[in-house]
């Protein structure tokens, strides 16, 4: 591939006799939205019509189609690249975007992630280790109430505690208040152990919200947030890594299944190619029905992406269990962050909470690693 394209793979569904045509169609409305019969002018190939590579197919009525696509279609802008990937694509059944990559200076347009993997782990004082992160909930409690949840978990000893991606600007739960009141617990915890947990508060609502909040973090103090990319949009989340955020940004993949694209492209490829330094994923045997192939692949592309931007830092999540520790790292890798909720939660007191807190602490800091 040349500088001057991008190459886009797709999975569709259609019969031997007509997959050549449905690939040139696919093509073609990813960009200029017209027939072969429709396109008048030849000067249009290379500026806004690409080509097909390659027709592999895959098992019965199953292909997949690699197109490049002229970097000229996507105006070097994050929105319009997103419309060339998938743009039509997502509202058609039969097709399923599988991978990306994109030029090499479309990649540094974009920037990636700021600090990725290598940036939390001194962060968090985390060279040779896995990471370990929580997760503040449910919605409802009142900042006071997040806040001594905070506490505990910081005097235990996790990396990271998040807000959950439900908590926002609730009249119940202010995000100002929050914030504060969560910054003083990890600050009071370390005056104690010597040892500061990362508070990561949610960022969400309109960009205006959002940039707000952001400002108001960064005025606090905050020395990582989390968002959701595909509820504020990818290309926010691009806006305010290269503008308006100086620290790492944890992505959140809610409203990631919305769209006809693997999880390995989504999760993996494009969030850290928009800014995201880790990224928070379904892990296999979860609540949710990502596979091990999917959960292998999604880590993979994170921590080597196939255009010139940093690591970024893989982030099971959703449904695991305490007494899985070890062998979800083994699965992983040390060059990961566990986000642990629901199994520290159910505790029903804070003597038992802080207990599984430390032991998972303990579980993945003895886990090996590996260089």
């Amino acid at each position: 591939m040349s500088e001057s394209e991008l190459l886009i793979v797709y999975r569709v569904q259609a019969s031997s006799d007509e997959v050549e045509a449905r690939a040139d169609a696919l093509l073609l409305e990813q960009t200029v939205e017209l027939s072969r019969r429709a396109l008048h002018d030849p000067g249009l190939r290379g500026l806004t019509v690409g080509r097909v590579v390659a027709i592999e197919a895959m098992g019965e009525d199953d292909f997949r189609v690699s197109l490049a696509q002229p970097r000229s279609a996507t105006a070097d802008d994050p929105a319009q690249l997103l419309n060339v990937l998938f743009g039509n694509s997502s509202l058609q059944p039969d097709v399923v975007l599988e991978s990306v990559t994109v030029t090499d200076a479309q990649a540094l347009i974009l920037g990636g992630p700021r600090m990725g993997l290598a940036g939390l782990r001194r962060l968090a004082g985390a060279e040779n280790r896995a990471m370990t992160m929580t997760a503040l909930k449910p919605m409802g409690l009142s900042a006071a109430r997040l806040a001594a949840l905070c506490h505990a978990f910081a005097l235990e000893g996790l990396d990271f505690v998040k807000d959950d991606h439900g908590l926002a600007d609730h009249p119940f739960c202010p995000f100002v208040d929050r914030v504060r009141a969560c910054l003083e617990a990890t600050l009071r915890a370390a005056q104690s152990t010597g040892r500061r947990t990362r508070y990561v508060p949610n960022l969400i609502g309109s960009p205006e919200t959002v940039l707000r909040q952001a400002r108001i973090a960064r005025e606090l103090g905050v020395e990582a947030v989390m968002i959701s990319p595909m509820v504020v949009g990818l290309p926010v989340l691009n806006e305010l890594v290269r503008r308006h955020l100086d620290v790492p940004v944890i992505a959140h993949p809610a409203l990631g299944g919305a769209l006809r694209i693997q999880p390995r492209a989504l999760l993996g490829q494009l969030f850290p190619l928009y800014g995201a330094d880790a990224v928070i994923y379904p892990n296999v045997g979860g609540r949710f029905s990502y596979s091990r192939d999917e959960c292998d692949a999604i880590a993979r592309a994170l921590r080597r992406p196939n255009v010139p931007i940093a690591p970024a830092l893989p982030t099971p999540a959703g449904g695991i269990k305490a007494d899985k520790v070890g062998e979800v790292l083994g699965f992983y890798g040390a060059e990961t962050m566990l986000l642990m909720g629901g199994s520290l939660l159910e505790s029903p007191d804070e003597t038992t909470l802080r207990r599984r807190s430390r032991q998972f602490v303990e579980d993945v800091h003895r886990f090996p690693y590996v260089n």
